[in-house]
This record gives structure tokens, C-alpha cells and sequence, in this order.
């Protein structure tokens, strides 16, 4: 699973709009729609429901965006930690 596919789907969650989210992530709808399809094809379920006009979470992309929340979170603390030690700010872990 590619990482930038999850910040996809974390911004789509929070603005449940295509163009806004394409914005957010300073990409082109294009992609953002097809990063979508590559998720919930790699997971085998509909994350969101879609018509032309509305994007809403399904219940099972609701619970997906909880643990994605997480994820992201992690992944941002884990880089902040590797450049907090490199830089000499904090200690190596052990």
C-alpha cells in the first residue's frame, strides 16, 4: 500500500469534494480519482459512495478513515523523531 494513497483518501475524507481535495493535495482530479479506485481495489471494498454531485463516506470507509487517522499520525511522529535525532535535538532510541 502506497502512503500517498492514504493522505488521498485522509483529505477526500475530511472534504468529501473531489476539486477541493485535488487542491488541498496540489494535484489534478485525475489522479486523485484514480489514487481513490487504486485503494478500494487494493482493499476490495467501497470507501466512499459517489454521484456527480456528492462524495460521502460508506461505513466501511468511516471505520478506515479512523485508523488511517492514526497511520498518517504515526508516520508524521516517525519523521519528526528522525530529524529531532539527526539533528542532534534528542537522543538516539534504542
Amino acid at each position: 500500500m502506497k502512503l500517498h494513497l492514504l493522505r488521498y483518501f485522509a483529505v477526500l475524507a475530511e472534504e468529501l469534494h473531489f476539486g477541493r481535495a485535488a487542491e488541498r493535495l496540489a494535484i489534478t482530479q485525475p489522479p486523485l480519482s484514480s489514487g481513490i479506485k487504486a485503494l478500494e481495489d487494493e482493499l476490495g471494498v467501497k470507501l466512499f459512495e459517489r454521484t456527480s454531485k456528492h462524495v460521502a463516506l460508506t461505513p466501511a470507509g468511516m471505520a478506515y478513515q479512523v485508523e488511517v487517522r492514526v497511520a498518517l499520525d504515526r508516520v508524521d511522529r516517525a519523521g519528526d523523531t528522525a530529524r529531532a535525532v539527526a539533528s542532534g535535538q534528542r537522543g538516539r532510541l534504542d
